[in-house]
């Protein structure tokens, strides 16, 4: 492969091989790294890539072609990994900014609201409480880590204009049940923005919610690049009902035109999330760890990767650890957790043998992406064997 004239480094042709791990994923021996969910692995790739963007940048101004070339490639290479068109995909600089991004095109008037759930994390939730006309905000909560449909049904109506939330959770591993879930918001909130947040998902299985009006998720997890990105996507059918109205202008349709001064024309869907210049850096790793990924391929990396997870949570419970979500065999996530009142003690004999998990605030996650191995589960099995029959 070839860009602007000039080779492309190789990307991985088999993830789930130990040989190819071991080349591209060199910081993983002698590891056992169970915490995609809070920090990914980018494949050595990634840093080749950074490298081309400075190669790239110090080009000056000549440089900008380049940019603008990989600007779009990763836009092609994201949207084949997520089964859409380029044109409907795009990248703001977090997911922090882009659901910010996204609370602009919202409007509220009297008596409107709005469902978030408690499985969400902080991004998705915070900027809908900072309207200062007051929607209604309606909290989801889930019982016993699951977010039961019935609870829902009981809080759509016509007045709901958004619908907020995770396909996986962070917090627990929840995955929700897509198909069922859509059914019900699109008959009884027909008005509303669904809108849902792929970070824990993209990347490690196969989405189903390809159907909601805006998808979020970071790049620096199971996508396996950088910090600095997000991956944003507006399908087609809600182009015009998702626009942006953030001041900026690489989203401005009239950003130098001659009536700039006097009024903004925002560009409808997508390219309403990247407001200024993009974060090429962050594209330039995001490509080459969206590249590993489909070389591999979703379905592949899920197989191998639900079959750990299935052996974790079976593990787990021989302990007789109680998981936060229950085990979805069909419709696995990869993350599991559990709750412990002595975390921190857990966390540094974890620690001790080399062993990286989330320990927080009395959670222990665990994360399991395509570029782990049995062997990583049965060492964190052992290891909490080891630290009950000697606590």
């Amino acid at each position: 492969m070839a860009l602007g004239g000039r080779p492309v480094p190789a990307y991985i042709g088999a993830m789930l091989s130990d040989t190819d791990r071991n080349r591209h994923f060199p910081s993983l021996e002698g590891m056992t790294y169970l915490n995609t969910a809070a920090e990914g692995i980018p494949p050595v790739a990634a840093g080749e890539a950074l490298r081309r963007y400075f190669s790239d940048k110090i080009r000056g101004m000549d440089g900008r072609v380049l940019f603008a070339r990989e600007f779009d490639a990763c836009r092609e290479s994201a949207a084949g990994l997520l089964g859409l068109s380029a044109d409907e995909v795009s990248f703001a600089s977090s997911t922090s900014e882009a659901y910010n991004l996204l609370a602009t095109a919202m409007s509220f008037s009297g008596g409107d609201d709005l469902v978030i759930t408690n499985l969400d994390f902080p991004s998705g939730v915070t900027p809908w409480l900072q309207h200062g006309d007051g929607p209604i905000v309606r909290l989801w909560e889930h019982r016993d880590g699951v977010l039961e449909l019935d609870d829902l049904a009981a809080m759509l109506s016509e007045k709901t204009k958004l619908v907020q939330v995770s396909l996986v959770s962070f917090l627990t591993g929840y995955r929700l049940p897509w198909a069922s879930f859509r059914d019900l918001v699109r008959q009884r909130a027909p008005r509303a923005i669904l809108a849902v947040d792929v970070t824990q998902a993209a990347g490690r299985i196969e989405l189903d919610c390809l159907d909601a009006d805006c998808l979020l998720a970071s790049t620096y997890k199971w996508l396996l690049g950088t910090h600095g990105g997000c991956l944003v996507a507006v399908p087609t059918h809600a182009r015009d009902k998702v626009v942006v109205r953030a001041g900026g202008w690489f989203h401005l349709a009239n950003a130098f035109e001659s009536d700039r001064f006097s009024r903004v024309e925002p560009f409808p869907g997508v390219r309403g999330f990247a407001v200024g210049m993009p974060v090429y850096p962050a594209i330039y790793a995001l490509r080459a760890g969206i590249e590993t990924i489909r070389e591999t391929g979703i379905a592949a990396i899920a197989a191998h990767a639900d079959a750990l997870v299935a052996r974790l949570h079976e593990g787990l419970a021989d302990l007789g650890y109680a998981t936060l979500s229950p085990a979805q065999p069909g419709n696995s996530s990869g993350i599991a957790a559990i709750r412990t009142t002595d975390d921190a003690a857990i966390h540094s004999h974890l620690l001790s043998r080399n062993i990286h998990v989330m320990c927080q605030a009395g959670r222990i996650r665990f994360a399991v992406h395509g570029y782990n191995r049995r062997e990583d589960i049965d060492a964190v099995i052992a290891a909490l064997a080891d630290y009950r029959a000697n606590s």
